[in-house]
C-alpha cells in the first residue's frame, strides 16, 4: 500500500523515509594501495583550455583601455563615427570622455580605439588637428596589430578618408603648411 497523507502536516512534510536495511558491513582491506580521490572541480589536466572568442577579446580591450587611460564611455553610438573629449572642472580634476562604436569587428574596434588614441597621445600634443588625427589613427592600428586584432583593408580605408577629410577641412578653415605625414592624403584642390 502507497503513502497517502492524513492531515495537511504529513502532506508538507513528505512520505516518510524508507527504513534502513541492516548493519553495513565493512570491506577487508585490499592488498593494492587506493589512489587519492580527486576533487571535483580539478579539471586542469584533463580539459584544455579554450580560445577566447574575438567578443571576448574585446570585451577585455575596453576594459583595459577603459581603465589604463581613465576613459569612461558617454554612449556607444550605433553608427560608425565616434567623438572624444575632456571636461576640466574647477576643483582640477579632469573627465576623460568617449563616444564611439562598440567593438564587435575590426571597424568598430579602430573607432573604438582611434577615440582612445586621442586620449593616449593627448589633447593638443599636436597641432594642426589634422596632425592629431593622423596621430591617433596611427596610434589605433598599431595597437590593433600589437594585440594582435584584424586590420582589414576596410580599416585602413577608412583612415585613409578620414585623414583626407580632416587635412581638407583644415584647408578649408585657412591651414597654410601641411605637415609632412599628411602629404599622401592632400587632394587635388589643396
Amino acid at each position: 500500500m502507497s503513502w497517502f497523507p492524513k492531515t495537511l502536516w504529513d502532506l508538507l512534510k513528505g512520505p516518510p523515509l524508507p527504513p534502513e536495511k541492516g548493519p553495513r558491513r565493512e570491506r577487508e582491506p585490499s592488498a593494492k594501495p587506493i589512489a587519492p580521490r580527486r576533487e571535483k572541480d580539478d579539471h586542469s589536466e584533463r580539459t584544455p583550455r579554450r580560445k577566447p572568442t574575438m567578443q571576448e577579446k574585446y570585451a577585455a580591450l575596453i576594459v583595459e583601455m577603459k581603465t589604463t587611460y581613465g576613459v569612461r564611455v558617454r554612449k556607444w553610438r550605433s553608427s560608425t563615427s565616434g567623438c572624444a573629449w575632456e571636461v576640466h572642472y574647477h576643483d582640477g580634476s579632469t573627465a576623460r570622455l568617449i563616444e564611439s562604436p562598440r567593438p564587435r569587428g575590426p571597424m568598430s574596434c579602430a573607432i573604438f580605439l582611434h577615440e582612445i588614441g586621442h586620449h593616449a597621445i593627448g589633447f593638443g600634443r599636436y597641432r594642426p588637428r589634422c596632425l592629431e588625427e593622423y596621430h591617433a589613427w596611427r596610434w589605433a592600428l598599431e595597437t590593433m596589430r600589437q594585440r594582435g586584432f584584424n586590420v582589414t583593408p576596410a580599416v585602413e580605408k577608412r583612415m585613409a578618408e578620414s585623414l583626407r577629410w580632416a587635412v581638407s577641412k583644415g584647408a578649408r578653415r585657412g591651414l597654410r603648411r601641411i605637415p609632412r605625414e599628411l602629404l599622401p592624403y592632400v587632394t587635388d584642390g589643396e
